[in-house]
């Protein structure tokens, strides 16, 4: 495998991670935490696993012996047997229920067994015909939080969304391994991916090829499908872990930006660039921008060239909903889009000191330093949260420590900060009077994310009244595709 193995190594054993807590009925299972820990050592290591033998990858911390084999199996067979095997008995659709709070592992599964359900859809279903509160523990109340979950969460059973942060690693290895292949000679990920919505239906992929029928079948075999749904010399499609759908399409290099234009969308933005060609007696689509008259190609390789011979500048794909984008383009107004270079500095950052934080203080430092950033701010998790919170005498220590760290980077402003944890009556760790001693306080919402929107509301308030809080943290407390927002 190449370098992309650890991604796809750590990608199974995620899976493995879900379909374990199924087959288990448990999320807390010695497997289960045994398999977590591998996937974040994975994550962590800086070597390609497919460089390590299974007893150098027992070495490393949080990972044993089985899972050094399992990581070997996949770094050599492209599989796990185990992860197969689960898939056959869990379906992603069956899997996909657990994203829903208030759904455990055994939970899912009395579902299936007693209710026959197997999918969104049925649970929507079954909570309409009030069949949920005949299991044991559950209740009207029970069905009127799944149902205000499934809505919330956008689930749609069919039409299931992906997370854009689960979607755009896998579709970026995708385009690596096929820029490499005989006869490419472009590949981009296009649809609502490039738009960067934050879910996706599927993965759009584009090539340009003098070699269609080779790429068609690099991609049918990469490492990363799990079942091929169709083959053919110009579409081919193929799923991935956990039920995604990936089409391929090839074009010739020739039509290669209009291609790209067309299917990265969104289709009203498409539509309106198509009425702005009819206006000026041409056609526009997937194989170029012609004169209806002579069908001469007037554009059809770039993006770039296709917008400017509709007298329009680049308008970025971030852009492109048809919100009105193509007239700001027309008179110039288009926004300029955050750029990575734009960051000053950061005021959320967690060490190892508490529960979220992996590197030590210097380490992350260093880091801001490296990045160029003017500030940043240390704000690990003050004693409230079960995950390790700082004491007071901790939070002392650290400042200690920060402020013996200031003298290395004189040229960065070194915050010492926490992040507090609202109560459900928006109280905060901590005292005013001690509050009063930090550089920067960041109060966030870390549990009772099911209050009524009253009660939410008063809490941010009395937290924002705070005089030691100066942010909110992750403000909705939502999780996209996993956990719905707070009201």
């Amino acid at each position: 495998m190449s370098a992309s193995s650890n991604r796809e190594v750590i990608r199974m054993f995620s899976e493995l991670v879900d379909l374990t807590k199924l087959d288990e009925g448990s999320a807390q299972s010695f497997r289960v935490r045994a398999y977590e820990k591998a996937a974040s050592a994975l994550s962590e290591l800086d070597r390609d696993v497919a460089d390590m033998t299974a007893a150098d990858l027992a070495k490393l911390p949080g990972i044993g012996a089985s899972s050094a084999k399992k990581i070997r199996e996949v770094v050599d067979t492209g599989t796990m047997e185990k992860v197969e095997k689960l898939r056959k008995a869990y379906p992603p659709a069956l899997l996909e229920l657990t994203r829903i709070p208030g759904l455990g592992p055994k939970t899912v599964l009395l579902l299936r067994d007693q209710l026959g359900v197997e999918d969104v859809d049925g649970l929507k279903e079954a909570i309409a015909g009030e069949r949920i509160r005949e299991l044991p523990g559950m209740g009207a109340k029970s069905e009127e939080k799944l149902a205000h979950a499934i809505e919330r969460l956008g689930m749609h059973g069919k039409d299931r969304r992906t997370p854009i942060a689960e979607a755009l690693p896998i579709a970026e290895e995708i385009v690596a391994a096929l820029s490499g292949v005989a006869g490419v000679k472009s590949v981009q990920y296009c649809g609502s991916l490039r738009r960067f919505r934050e879910t996706i239906g599927d993965i759009d992929i584009l090539v340009a090829s003098t070699q269609p029928e080779i790429a068609s079948e690099a991609f049918v075999e990469l490492p990363i499908a799990t079942e091929v749904v169709a083959k053919g010399e110009t579409k081919s499609v193929i799923l991935v872990s956990g039920g995604l759908q990936v089409d391929l399409r090839v074009v010739p290099p020739s039509s290669f930006g209009a291609a790209v234009m067309y299917f990265t969308g969104s289709k009203q933005h498409n539509i309106e660039l198509r009425q702005r060609a009819i206006d000026r007696g041409w056609t526009l689509n997937e194989y170029g921008l012609s004169d209806v008259e002579t069908d001469e190609v007037i554009a059809s390789k770039t993006e770039k060239a296709i917008y400017a011979a509709l007298d329009l500048p680049y308008v970025a794909a971030e852009l492109r909903e048809g919100i009105g984008e193509i007239a700001s383009a027309s008179t110039g107004e288009l926004p300029k889009l955050v750029e990575e270079r734009h960051i000053k500095g950061d005021l959320h950052v967690h060490s190892d000191w508490s529960g979220d934080g992996r590197a030590p203080l210097e380490a992350m430092l260093d880091g801001a330093a490296a990045r160029g950033l003017a500030y940043v701010a240390i704000t690990d998790h003050a004693e409230g949260l079960a995950i390790n919170g700082l004491s007071r005498d901790r939070m002392l220590e650290q400042r200690e420590v920060l402020a013996a760290m200031r003298a290395k980077h004189d040229d960065m402003e070194i915050l010492h900060g926490a992040e507090l944890n609202i109560a459900p009556d928006g109280s905060v760790d901590w005292d005013d009077d001690f509050l009063e001693g930090f550089d920067w306080g960041v109060a966030s919402v870390h549990s009772h994310f099911d209050l009524d929107a009253e009660t939410q509301t008063q809490r941010l308030i009395t937290a924002m009244e705070t005089p030691g809080v100066n942010a909110i943290g992750h403000l909705s407390g939502r999780m996209i595709g996993r956990r719905p927002g707070i009201e």
